[in-house]
């Protein structure tokens, strides 16, 4: 919001250079489970009658504006959405700044209510907004960090990686010309026993052309499905016989070494797993939301969408992958 946007601005200045991109936490979405329960910590209503319960975690007030309390929790949600940087800062040096940031916030809140602000009417939207997307953010966190767990992600890992082959690799070389006719004088001139990478570093079209058309090692779905299924197809040493066509044009191919990778540590693994969870996680919660829910579509002058009016416009196919050279065909 506004008012949030402007303390910000003043605590960048308050810090120094590098504050004013690091304190972007008015607008900043907690990390998800930032605000879950403590480690051990039972939920709500899951200790039986009776039992002890942990003593409740001492939360003095720090600040008191016109009679509004905040306490050092508040403090600690602000500096938990700061850059790492900042939020190793000691906290006799942080927390005096964020008091200050929490004391100017309420006063220029209470002197916009004072002035009947809220029932501005962009205001009040702006303000429906933020509520939506609070809420928002909370269903998703609730459901994204028992799945982002260190064991959760370490369980993945047992289930979908360890123990399983390496997925198949090629290294390989090819020559990208504009013409299949070119491309079949580049495959005589290969069966005269010309060398691949003088042709490529002289014929190719590829940016990969000045290394000898050497892309490296990649998998099968690293490439578009007619490169890669050309370059799998090979035995190291051969090279395709026919031009290969691919939207960039004509390509010869050759294929150096055949490898079966190793299977991913957990540490190389962990960032696309912990993505997928988030990703499955969220789908999950999508698709709960959505049983059940009566949804209508409406085109943008407000008239019904008719089935033909959802189909996919031309051109706008799913993200492609780029061409060989820059590693993409």
């Amino acid at each position: 919001m506004r008012i949030l946007r402007l303390s910000t601005l003043m605590l960048g200045s308050a810090l120094g250079a590098a504050a004013p991109l690091a304190f972007a936490f008015a607008q900043s979405t907690p990390a998800p489970g930032a605000n879950a329960p403590a480690a051990g910590t039972p939920p709500q209503g899951a200790l039986p009658q009776g039992a002890n319960v942990p003593a409740a975690k001492p939360d003095p007030v720090v600040a008191r504006v016109n009679g509004r309390d905040e306490h050092l929790s508040d403090l600690e949600n602000l500096a938990q959405n700061l850059p790492e940087q900042l939020r190793n800062m000691p906290p006799n040096m942080l927390y005096p700044i964020l008091i200050d940031q929490i004391i100017d916030r309420d006063l220029l809140v209470q002197r916009a209510r004072k002035e009947n602000l809220q029932k501005d009417p962009a205001v009040k939207h702006e303000m429906e907004d933020a509520a939506d997307m609070a809420l928002q953010n909370a269903l998703i966190n609730r459901a994204v960090a028992p799945a982002i767990t260190e064991q959760a992600l370490q369980a993945a890992y047992q289930k979908e990686i360890a123990g399983k082959p390496g997925e198949e690799e090629v290294h390989a070389r090819h020559i990208l010309v504009p013409t299949e006719a070119a491309a079949d004088n580049v495959i005589k001139e290969l069966q005269g026993g010309a060398d691949f990478a003088t042709l490529a570093k002289k014929d190719s079209t590829d940016p990969a052309g000045a290394n000898g058309g050497d892309l490296g090692w990649f998998k099968k779905g690293d490439m578009l499905p007619e490169f890669s299924d050309a370059a799998f197809a090979l035995k190291p040493g051969q090279f395709t016989t026919k031009p290969v066509h691919t939207r960039y044009g004509w390509h010869v191919i050759q294929v150096v070494e055949r490898r079966t990778a190793p299977p991913q540590t957990f540490a190389e693994a962990r960032d696309q797993l912990r993505q997928k969870a988030i990703q499955d996680a969220v789908q999950k919660e999508i698709e709960e939301a959505r049983k059940g829910a009566q949804i209508e579509r409406f085109n943008l002058d407000g008239s019904p969408v008719r089935p033909t009016d959802q189909a996919e416009p031309p051109g706008m196919p799913g993200a492609e992958p780029p061409p060989p050279g820059g590693k993409t065909p």
